[in-house]
């Protein structure tokens, strides 16, 4: 039964992993830039491997996981997805259980996917999401015992360019809802297997753009290319990703050479073998099952655990 706060609306949901955590709605006074329709969230499985993903969000929201002893540390994950659905256990959940067994806090992001037919401004819906997921972590720092200062985001995939934008993208508040006393700036970031680039031989050139649109303009892509937009206040970051991706491993190397121009810290992993989409899943891909411990001491080394 949700349960009102003074701000926000919380309620408690059991998750897929038999355990037990908190929702937040990321607009409880009504969504910015909705076109209210009549169709439902759909919740499916994906036939090729497995996953559960789901599609049609018209009701964003922020999962809330704790550890049973927090260290101050939180992270906002962005599932992936393709910006056409998000694999909310499989990149959200159990990653999210990963980081709570470590003493981080988690949060997963259920985003809106872009889509003219339930939104206005469907480029800027995802980034204004995931900025006010910021801004509510932040705002409700003591009430989940974490540090402000102490607040990562990660991404997968289509996630991982979320992810990337927020942590390229910060000195603007996109959208109708903005809180210059409250920071959207990320600490530190994490990206798996990510699409960062819209520009030419990152995007695969026969790929549906749902987030841009299908022919989108030099403007555009620039603006959504991220690693045209790292400085120096860019945060630390972790990539990881396989060679043999689909999607072209120039995204991570061409960001981490942008962070290393600018003097940010980074560490870039990159797998022989292992596909896309791999998560935390063990189905004999070999050693790129072993990302989490690269970073575990990744966050060990910042001290972040």
């Amino acid at each position: 039964m949700r349960k009102l706060l003074p701000l926000l609306i919380l309620c408690g949901i059991a998750s897929t992993l038999k355990a037990q955590y908190d929702s937040v709605w990321l607009y409880p006074q009504g969504v910015p830039g909705a076109i209210v329709k009549n169709i439902p969230e759909k919740v499916t499985v994906n036939p090729q491997d497995g996953v559960t993903i789901t599609g049609d969000i018209q009701k964003p929201l922020l999962y809330i996981h704790r550890p049973a002893k927090p260290n101050g540390v939180a992270v906002l994950i962005c599932p992936g997805g393709g910006y056409y659905v998000l694999a909310m256990d499989h990149e959200g959940h159990n990653i999210a259980r990963w980081f709570t067994e470590r003493g981080i806090t988690a949060f997963v992001l259920k985003s809106r996917l872009p889509d003219d037919n339930l939104m206005t401004q469907k480029t800027i819906r995802p980034l204004q999401d995931a900025q006010q997921a910021m801004r509510i972590i932040r705002g409700n720092a003591a009430r989940w015992k974490i540090d402000p200062s102490k607040l990562g985001i990660m991404g997968f995939s289509a996630g991982g360019h979320l992810a990337s934008t927020v942590g390229t993208h910060f000195n603007k508040q996109v959208g109708e809802i903005t809180d210059p006393k409250i920071s959207v700036r990320p600490d530190f970031m994490i990206l798996g297997y990510p699409m960062i680039s819209y520009k030419p031989g990152n995007y695969p050139a026969t790929a549906p753009n749902r987030l841009l649109g299908d022919k989108p303009s030099a403007a555009l892509i620039e603006e959504y290319s991220n690693e045209l937009h790292v400085t120096a206040d860019t945060p630390p970051t972790f990539l990881f990703l396989s060679s043999d991706d689909f999607l072209s491993p120039m995204n991570s190397i061409g960001f981490f050479n942008a962070l290393l121009q600018h003097k940010v810290p980074a560490e870039l992993h990159v797998f022989e073998k292992g596909g896309h989409g791999y998560a935390l899943s063990k189905k004999h891909r070999g050693h790129v099952e072993e990302w989490d411990r690269e970073l575990e001491g990744w966050l060990r080394d910042r001290k972040l655990m």
